[in-house]
């Protein structure tokens, strides 16, 4: 069997219907979770949205928030800079989207606190279109099955998992990197005994 195939095959065994494990209700509450998931986890992020979400039920209550009072949330998870990018996002749905979230990468990435690999969470997620993103476990699992080089930015390494996915499953596999990354192919401590993919990896570490 081939590289990919059994890379494809593996993780079809291991997540069959993979799925974003931040919590959110509506189109507005996912983009602010994926800005807010920055340099944390997605965890850390269902935590202080619960609560967010339950005191500023809509765009209007969020944007009308003071920067100190969505901070008093979101202390846990960073810096005041995500609050105000919370404010922000809140205040520029409504004036110039009619509260609704847009579904085209060049006009998401002109929000405040959403760049590229947000965008493209976003539109695969919450629309199922086709993008890849590349967030620290797909980069780092990408180079550890030799579909990138270590020296790939990560824009190298999104048009190399374009070449090599079909541009149908390109969501499913985005989903299907992060949860192996995040809980088999760890950075730290890798489980990799009785992983299937440990011949073609250059980690191969013993557990």
């Amino acid at each position: 069997m081939m590289k990919n195939d059994l890379i494809i095959d593996y993780l079809d065994e291991l997540f069959p219907n993979p799925k974003c494990e931040l919590n959110y209700s509506n189109d507005y509450e996912l983009l602010i979770a994926i800005v807010l998931s920055a340099q944390t986890t997605d965890k850390n992020v269902n935590r202080v949205t619960s609560i967010l979400y339950d005191k500023y039920d809509s765009l209007e209550k969020l944007s009308n928030a003071s920067v100190e009072e969505l901070y008093s949330i979101l202390r846990p998870i960073g810096f005041k800079k995500k609050s105000e990018y919370v404010k922000d996002i809140a205040t520029i749905l409504l004036n110039d989207y009619n509260g609704v979230v847009p579904d085209k990468k060049e006009l998401l990435v002109k929000l405040p606190g959403v760049g590229g690999k947000t965008a493209n969470v976003f539109l695969s997620e919450y629309y199922n279109y086709p993008f890849i993103a590349v967030d620290t476990h797909v980069e780092r699992v990408s180079k550890r099955l030799k579909l990138a080089y270590k020296s790939d930015s990560v824009l190298d390494v999104e048009l190399k998992l374009q070449k090599i996915f079909d541009k149908k499953d390109w969501a499913k596999r985005h989903l299907q990197l992060v949860l192996f990354g995040r809980y088999k192919c760890k950075s730290i401590k890798p489980i990799c005994d009785d992983c299937k993919l440990r011949d073609i990896c250059i980690e191969k570490r013993k557990s």
